[in-house]
């Protein structure tokens, strides 16, 4: 049997196990009366048929699929019922990776990856495990993963389909019957959705100049496009290049690399976090800075060619959902090189899309589909899906390899895009080159201080930091403070910076949390423990502050932080109690300096917990300095807080306008 008949065999079985997984999910709901009764009662013969016939161990199976199904599963396969939806489907996996194999014969013919794909194929996880050990030891990471990356999908969700994890389930199915992007790890059953919502911010790109050695195409082509993108690398770098085509009209380029190297989370939306982001979520940071560079540089209705590679493709498909974009300026064309792309539609059906991928690249595959799909999910693309002899990845995953590839091997494709791109075949009249940021707090500038200048956005890139919230009487407290149960609520934090732009300080601020620009503080008095510290707070954010020593520490259960400004001024400590992880947030903290409210914006990164009502104490000490007296004011000393945030490694940004 041929590949492409293999392929329509998997993919009428996928559509198979989905009609018959629907059917089941459905006749569940109307018998345990979650269906609405107007669909239940003309049917409700016929579903309690279907449903014997699907959950007798002589008949169909079990149900699968949905809450109700995936216990279905379970409870069928406690009786040995398996689920024939399940069974179908495994099949399908099956039979697409029989039809890889046919392209790709190493699969069959090393017995390292058959003894695997048994394995997997078998549902003996132990075995598995104990294959892809031996496959990494025998071959190393990088040559076993390119040995699996043309299957790696249906490896997965065959595995996902036959452990006994519920978590996974649902991306298995995703994966198998290519109707979405998967919403979950299909080994750990970890939210992808969930992930990808720590990655925040509004999105922002400044003007940058390149190297005296970094020099960008002077003609449009799309090995000349795809050049530039090779000059600027993985650096949170965008080009967008104007270019006059042959009928002398001014069109204009925008050349997207993929994911800057360094923290998996820092001020570029172009980090792992973004990059991750950009291939779950319709719209993100990085996406959003792009927007802003082309806003920058590029006049309304314009015509615009995105040429993007690994997350930057993804990204840039991103920001052709944006209907709102596409509104402003038209998006003629766009190329996806090694990307991450198959769930992703532009808003403009005129949209031309190009998507060129190496099936040894792992990168495109992190949407769940591979080398092994079977359906035509994009049918007016242009779609390059091809394999070399030099394909180790992550090499093989590179933009150098990639243009390498198109100029030598590929010259069909290479062709035949550029001529899809022929309106902007051309001199380059302009280069604007921009870097991204994940939010404006990202953008830097200098400004004066009595210390000597700083740079802003104010950076920690490691600390610790408690806040603890008290509902205190609201009565006399400044106008906008948020009120529970007719108390407002007041925020303690202390912080001990040990790595950033201030180098190593301490701060303690005490604030009442008040609507502004969403949930803010408003700080009523600060302690910094650096003079540069201080400076910056009283000067540029307007804060009433003053120097003291500040102490922040803990563990997993405990923590203690201490504040001392010409006497003991607070200590905060005690046990934690059981935390949940939180999202870090982007919030507003404004002070009053001369009757006017200085607004300043924090973002916080780093992973951090909720404790609610913790065994903490605050004590307030008998200093008179203006922390402590608010403190006693607010009939805080010897107060227990309501909850309170821990970041054990603890990272943030603060700016402010302008």
């Amino acid at each position: 049997m041929s590949a492409d008949a293999l392929r329509d065999a998997a993919r009428e079985l996928a559509e198979t196990a989905d009609a018959i997984r629907t059917a089941s999910v459905h006749a569940t709901a109307a018998l345990t009366g979650t269906a609405p009764m107007a669909r239940r009662r003309p049917g409700l013969k016929a579903q309690r048929a279907l449903l014997r016939a699907v959950t007798n161990p002589r008949g169909l199976g079990a149900p699968a699929g949905g809450p109700l199904g995936t216990l279905g599963a379970k409870l069928g396969g406690a009786l040995r019922a398996e689920s024939l939806a399940v069974r179908v489907l495994t099949t399908s996996l099956r039979l697409r990776i029989a039809a890889v194999t046919l392209s790709h014969p190493e699969l069959d013919a090393d017995p390292l990856l058959r003894r695997l794909n048994d394995a997997v194929d078998a549902g003996r996880e132990i075995e598995a495990a104990r294959a892809l050990v031996a496959l990494v030891r025998d071959r190393g990471a990088a040559r076993a993963l390119t040995a699996l990356a043309p299957v790696f999908g249906e490896i997965l969700a065959l595995r996902a389909l036959r452990d006994r994890s519920p978590l996974n389930d649902r991306t298995a199915w995703l994966i198998a019957t290519g109707t979405a992007t998967a919403t979950a790890d299909p080994l750990t059953g970890l939210s992808n959705r969930a992930v990808a919502a720590l990655d925040v911010g509004t999105g922002a790109a400044r003007r940058t100049v390149l190297a005296p050695d970094e020099r960008l195409a002077a003609d449009g082509s799309l090995l000349g496009f795809l050049g530039n993108i090779g000059v600027l690398g993985p650096t949170g770098r965008v080009a967008i290049q104007a270019v006059r085509g042959p009928d002398g009209v001014e069109r204009y380029v925008v050349q997207v690399p993929g994911m800057r190297l360094g923290r998996p989370d820092d001020a570029s939306p172009a980090d792992l976090l973004g990059a991750f982001s950009a291939t779950v979520r319709a719209s993100g940071p990085y996406s959003r800075a792009l927007g802003r560079a082309v806003a920058d540089c590029v006049p309304d209705g314009a015509e615009i060619a995105v040429i993007g590679h690994s997350a930057g493709g993804a990204a840039a498909l991103s920001l052709a959902q944006d209907a709102a974009f596409c509104a402003r300026w038209t998006v003629t064309h766009l190329v996806a090189v090694g990307s991450p792309v198959d769930f992703k539609h532009p808003a403009d059906p005129r949209t031309w899309v190009a998507s060129i991928t190496n099936q040894h690249d792992l990168i495109p595959t992190l949407d769940g589909q591979g080398a092994g799909n079977c359906f035509d999910l994009h049918p007016d693309w242009y779609v390059v899906d091809y394999t070399d002899p030099s394909h180790v990845f992550p090499q093989c995953h590179s933009i150098e390899h990639y243009t390498r590839d198109l100029a030598e091997n590929l010259p069909a494709a290479r062709d035949a895009v550029d001529a899809r791109l022929s309106p902007f075949r051309g001199p380059v009249t302009r280069t604007h080159v921009y870097q991204l940021y994940d939010s404006d707090g990202g953008v830097t500038r200098r400004v004066a201080t009595a210390h000597g200048p700083v740079e802003l956005p104010v950076r920690c890139d490691d600390g610790y930091a408690v806040t603890a919230y008290f509902a205190v009487a609201a009565a006399g407290l400044p106008d906008g403070a948020v009120t529970v149960g007719g108390r407002a609520v007041v925020a303690v934090h202390v912080a001990e910076h040990r790595r950033g732009t201030l180098g190593r300080f301490g701060e303690a601020s005490v604030g009442v949390v008040v609507r502004a620009h969403g949930l803010g503080t408003c700080v009523l008095a600060s302690v910094q423990s650096a003079g540069l510290a201080h400076a910056v707070a009283t000067e540029v954010f307007g804060q009433p502050a003053t120097p003291g020593d500040v102490r922040a520490g803990g563990g997993a259960r405990w923590t203690r932080a201490e504040v001392d400004a010409d006497g003991p001024v607070l200590t905060l400590a005690g046990a934690l109690g059981p935390g949940v992880p939180v999202v870090g947030r982007a919030h507003t903290v404004c002070a009053l300096k001369d009757g006017t409210v200085v607004p300043s914006y924090v973002e916080e990164r780093g992973p951090r917990r909720a404790h609610p009502a913790p065994g903490l104490r605050l004590t307030v000490g008998p200093s008179d300095h203006r922390l402590a007296r608010h403190l006693r004011e607010l009939g805080l000393d010897g107060a227990r807080p309501v909850f309170c945030v821990v970041a054990r490694a603890h990272r943030s940004l603060r700016s402010v306008p302008g």
